[in-house]
């Protein structure tokens, strides 16, 4: 018996080792292919070694961006967060909602509440939001490269680099078939097929989701690059840009950082004397414009306020900020649909995208009786009004909800969510700890073609239910009521909200008060007015910003794919200027 229980054991142990090799060995990448991960507080104390490009954020564009760079130069990367490998809640699709829901100090998701009352979430985590994200990939429109400025021959060259090392195509799931068929009959059309294209119609995307619903993240990009010149520390909070400010430079030039380690030790790096070398921050459109600010680049009272030296006067930190305002509608189906995040989206002339979630993950560490990407454990209070949302009011509908029959979990949710909203807001600092989050407004719907597109959206939504392909979905065979739906049970964690009787006759309110995010915010270092074409700091040498945070608007309908494009297209450019100066071209 003994001997039949080792066997058995060791199987499951051989199993196990055969899955990991598989998953992580996909297109030739293996943990071993990384450079190492050290923490911070392996950087020795007085450290001589100078760098020639410190790289603060190890996201989304930062993990490409460095792996570029440490091609043909030295590169210090440093993340504030830790590792993605080995957790299980970031690694499978199936645990997605869990780590959005870790409130611990040093949670992969760092939940913030705008003061527009919409609880939202930014990532501390190496590998950036594609840790924490739905995972769907979708290359920006034609028309945002060309509005950027991009060579259009590198961005095409960049997006396959990123896309043959991480990205698939899904085995769509039924949920996703059905929203595609539904597009399709609303007119949503023409149907495009798969594609990471952005082409107006219907279409099935790519994923970082593997086969097996392991997630490849920005992370997995770092084995491009050298590890010989390649140094990444974990859980290195950076607290300021430090300048060389001395009388007689024309500009203030960026010459080192100041971080803290995972023990709250101080340490400085700096770059080494060559005039090429430079600070690149890519912390995200919420980390970039707070350390402009703790660095003394910002409104100058807004610095002086907080006791912080002025660097150099800019009024544009911090301002423009917008984020892509969604609503949802639950779906009551006959039977439970297997979980699915984004694969599908209807990207209408009107400005708005139209997508699915639906299910739950089943495995033992799953949180059971959840609503997947639209969860309260996750900030997704669409049940009570923005200014009333708290994270003790997601913690009690997480809780209060295990008591509510099963039929409410049985169903799907149809996105609705604002390409390039008008609406704006700002970033302030409420404090100079690097670690907490400063105080951000978007401003949702204050303008109204944003509302205006919202009600399209959910008219958009009632012509899919409407559809033979979801009138075969609905329980009673009927098909939907769009007051039904949009009157689900108050208790469940679906798009009811009664504090407005008019909700169901004026979508306008419904719009107002269903608001959520899906983390697609952008903005803070706008280009031309905190940042050059070349993403290099207005009137500061030696620093660039390179990440969302320069957008005027998300790109396409998901962020992600070109802001790790953007990280490898800027590591190109970078290069290339470097070797033509070199060669005095």
């Amino acid at each position: 018996m003994a001997s039949s229980k080792r066997l058995v054991f060791f199987c499951k142990v051989l199993a196990c080792l055969c899955f990991f090799s598989f998953t992580q060995g996909k297109n030739h990448f293996t943990l071993k292919d990384l450079p190492p991960l050290q923490k911070a507080s392996s950087f020795p104390a007085g450290c001589s070694t100078r760098y020639d490009y410190i790289i603060v954020g190890g996201g989304t564009a930062g993990c490409p961006l460095a792996a570029t760079l440490s091609k043909k130069y030295k590169v210090l990367l440093l993340e504030r967060g830790g590792s993605p490998y080995g957790n299980r809640n970031i690694s499978y699709l199936e645990n997605f909602h869990i780590g959005l829901m870790n409130m611990a100090p040093d949670s992969p998701a760092q939940a913030f509440i705008s003061t527009d009352g919409v609880i939202n979430a930014r990532a501390r985590v190496l590998g950036g939001g594609t840790c924490i994200n739905a995972g769907f990939y979708s290359r920006a429109s034609s028309s945002f490269i060309q509005e950027v400025g991009w060579d259009e021959d590198l961005v095409n060259e960049s997006f396959p680099w990123v896309e043959e090392k991480i990205v698939k195509w899904p085995k769509i799931a039924p949920w996703q078939a059905a929203l595609r068929d539904g597009l399709i009959q609303a007119g949503v059309s023409p149907f495009n097929g798969y594609t990471y294209d952005h082409i107006s119609g219907t279409k099935v995307g790519g994923t970082i989701f593997d086969e097996t619903g392991y997630r490849h993240t920005a992370a997995d990009l770092l084995a491009a690059g050298d590890p010989s010149n390649l140094k990444v520390l974990l859980h290195a909070s950076v607290h300021k840009i430090v300048f060389d400010s001395r009388q007689g430079r024309l500009k203030p030039r960026a010459v080192g950082v100041q971080f803290t380690d995972e023990n709250g030790r101080f340490h400085q790096a700096l770059l080494n004397n060559n005039r090429d070398s430079e600070i690149i921050v890519s912390s995200g459109a919420i980390g970039s414009p707070q350390l402009l600010l703790l660095s003394g680049i910002g409104p100058k009272n807004d610095l002086k306020n907080h006791n912080i030296p002025v660097v150099l006067h800019n009024k544009h930190v911090g301002k423009g900020m917008a984020d892509n305002p969604m609503n949802s509608i639950f779906i009551p189906t006959k039977s439970p649909p297997r979980q699915s995040l984004i694969e599908t989206v209807g990207i209408t002339e009107a400005g708005v995208f139209i997508e699915a979630s639906s299910g739950f993950g089943q495995s033992s560490e799953s949180v059971h009786c959840h609503h997947g990407i639209m969860s309260a454990e996750i900030g997704q209070l669409s049940t009570i009004p923005p200014k009333q949302r708290t994270l003790e009011a997601a913690q009690k509908y997480a809780h209060t909800k295990l008591n509510l029959p099963k039929e409410v979990f049985q169903g799907g949710f149809i996105l609705e969510k604002i390409d390039g909203p008008r609406s704006t807001g700002h970033l302030v600092l409420t404090d100079t700890d690097v670690r907490n989050n400063p105080a951000v407004t978007f401003n949702y719907f204050s303008h109204p073609h944003d509302l205006n597109r919202c009600v399209y959206g959910i008219k958009t939504i009632e012509r899919i239910l409407k559809t033979n392909r979801f009138s075969e979905l609905a329980a009673n065979g009927d098909g939907f009521s769009m007051e039904r739906v949009l009157n689900m049970s108050v208790q469940a964690n679906v798009n009811l909200i009664p504090k407005h009787t008019n909700d169901t006759e004026s979508l306008e309110q419904f719009c107002k008060d269903t608001v959520i995010t899906i983390w697609h915010y952008h903005g803070g270092c706008h280009v031309g007015k905190v940042v050059d074409q070349h993403y290099r700091v207005l009137r500061v040498t030696g620093l660039r910003v390179i990440d969302g945070s320069t957008f005027s608007r998300s790109p396409g309908t998901n962020p992600q794919a070109t802001v790790m494009m953007m990280g490898r297209y800027m590591g190109v450019k970078i290069l290339r200027e470097r070797l033509g100066r070199a060669a005095g071209v």
